[in-house]
């Protein structure tokens, strides 16, 4: 365990100052690259190191297992490794199983994968047609109405048609899809949490217990909190004030699942007396690219102003907007600007293009693909799913019998991946070879990352991050969502399709989906480290002609 004054001298002072409060409860407002995860995991480990906190009963919370995953290695590097890091589902799933015996009897209904079937027999049995785009509709609308905390009845009066069909019908939908779950002793995952937090209500000594076990609660991405979330932390929490949440209201980009920036805007209501620390000096973008941010989210409540840190990167050039004739014309200009990006020495991991739409990125593709740049698209197959990297993480495993302890990690997974047929230049050609070389390149770096690590603990770690879906950066140019991108980092960032019915997309029509496309623009923007491009077509299919996205006349581009 490293000493209390070592955890705080590798923080600046804006994060030494959210570390050094430790009396909840306490709200953290960090801005995007401002080192919000360093951050918590310090505090966290300061806390441990002064006494204030006990390990085991301290509870680190976020929302995927990839996030907690990330804690969880960081806080074992901390010598903090006895904390509990985990998402909302995951800590709720522990309890609801081991009180579930003891209170209710039996072991609890089993989860479902998918809630497709059971939606579909619900539909017919309350005499509605439902094709697999409704049944996906009605899945989202089941999925809002729970994590809202909504009984059918509150859904009801709120008024929402689903996919052509009546809120009545749409009602009556939802009472035969709970009817069929609890004949067939079947849970969604949705259930989890308003079965804990029902349970714990309900129960007095599974409260105590519960309070008893964890009595330190920290919550990542506070502004991701739904109600029913949100009522889960507080029975966790009972009348103890032990908590702290780390937030950015400008981040706040899920609304339609169900995320609320309420929360966090509202704390220092809910919590009288809570301390407020502001993350606002980035060590990620450029002053530049902070300046577009800063624009884009200016007067807006609770918007934090970032500045560069000191050991920023420095900007390669200013943000820029460039307009293109048509959506082909603008995958060329993309592709000629990544190409040029990986020919000034940029690496490919380095870049990214992101999108507003799924829909978006075979064209991209494509055109990367055309100019011969290696692409990885998040969202496909899960790394660890692929095949040649299951197999590579079983040799890997089977070393691990022979390795010498005294090799570090990198030298015998070059070792095994050579054998695999990996090797350190990619292929000249494209397609399925340089796939299979870049996932491979993949697991070589991480054992490099690795650094003096013995080999059996690489291979550990490896299998953890396996176990967590905790996919490494594979070595290739990222395609992604703006969604799917949040939490990542790329020295130079192309964002396309800055257009009206795009970004803003064409649905979002009220004042509060406006600015939630505001907010993705902005989650965007701030990924970028160095450089940042922007780009637009005058015409999509067809010839139609399409409108500059209003966020760029904000952003005087």
């Amino acid at each position: 365990m490293s000493s209390a004054e070592e955890i705080l001298a590798a923080l600046d002072a804006q994060q030494r100052a959210a570390a050094e409060a430790l009396a909840g409860p306490v709200c953290i407002l960090a801005g995007a690259g401002t080192g919000k995860t360093r951050t918590v995991t310090h505090r966290i480990a300061y806390g441990i190191a002064t006494g204030r906190y006990a390990g085991p009963r301290t509870m680190a919370l976020t929302f995927t297992t990839r996030a907690a995953g990330e804690l969880r290695q960081r806080l074992r590097a901390l010598g903090a490794g006895e904390v509990q890091a985990r998402t909302f589902h995951s800590a709720a799933l522990a309890q609801l199983s081991y009180f579930w015996p003891r209170v209710i009897g039996g072991a609890p209904p089993r989860i479902v994968d998918s809630k497709a079937g059971l939606i579909a027999d619900a539909a017919a049995e309350a005499g509605l047609r439902a094709d697999a785009a409704a049944v996906r509709d009605l899945a989202a609308e089941i999925e809002w109405r729970k994590v809202s905390d909504l009984s059918i009845e509150e859904w009801a009066a709120a008024g929402r048609p689903v996919s052509g069909a009546t809120v009545g019908q749409v009602a009556a939908v939802q009472r035969a899809y709970e009817e069929l779950k609890d004949e067939r002793r079947q849970m969604d995952l949705e259930d989890v949490l308003l079965a804990t937090a029902g349970m714990i209500a309900a129960e007095p000594g599974v409260a105590r217990a519960v309070r008893e076990q964890y009595r330190t609660f920290v919550v990542d991405e506070y502004q991701d909190v739904s109600p029913i979330q949100h009522r889960l932390l507080r029975l966790w929490l009972g009348e103890r004030r032990d908590l702290c949440v780390v937030g950015d209201v400008n981040q706040t980009i899920y609304s339609f699942a169900g995320a609320s920036a309420a929360h966090l805007l509202g704390f220092e209501r809910e919590f009288p007396g809570a301390e407020v620390v502001r993350l606002e000096r980035s060590h990620r973008s450029a002053q530049p690219i902070l300046d577009l941010a800063n624009r884009l989210a200016a007067g807006r409540p609770g918007a934090l102003r970032l500045v560069g840190a000191e050991d920023r990167e420095p900007s390669a050039d200013a943000p820029s907007v460039a307009v293109h004739d048509s959506d082909p014309a603008e995958a060329a200009a993309l592709a000629a600007a990544v190409r040029a990006d990986l020919d000034a020495g940029v690496a490919p991991q380095r870049v990214a293009v992101l999108v507003r739409l799924g829909a978006q990125v075979p064209a991209v593709e494509a055109a990367l693909r055309g100019a011969g740049v290696p692409v990885s698209v998040r969202g496909d197959a899960r790394f660890f799913q692929q095949p040649h990297v299951r197999e590579a993480i079983v040799h890997l495993v089977a070393s691990r019998r022979t390795a010498s302890p005294a090799d570090p990690a990198a030298v015998t997974v070059r070792g095994v991946l050579a054998g695999l047929g990996w090797s350190p230049e990619p292929p000249a050609a494209s397609g399925p070879a340089l796939d299979r070389w870049t996932a491979l390149d993949a697991l070589h770096r991480l054992a490099v990352e690795a650094g003096p690590a013995p080999f059996a603990r690489f291979v550990g770690e490896l299998l953890e991050r396996q176990a967590a879906n905790d996919d490494p950066v594979a070595g290739a140019v990222a395609i992604s969502t703006i969604h799917a991108a949040k939490g990542l980092e790329w020295d130079s960032v192309h964002v396309v399709g800055l257009s009206e019915g795009l970004l803003p997309i064409v649905h979002a029509t009220q004042p509060q989906e406006i600015e939630e496309e505001r907010r993705l623009l902005y989650v965007a923007i701030t990924r970028a480290r160095r450089r940042l491009r922007l780009s637009r077509a005058r015409r999509g299919p067809g010839g139609a002609e399409r409108e500059p996205s209003r966020f760029l006349a904000e952003l005087g581009l």
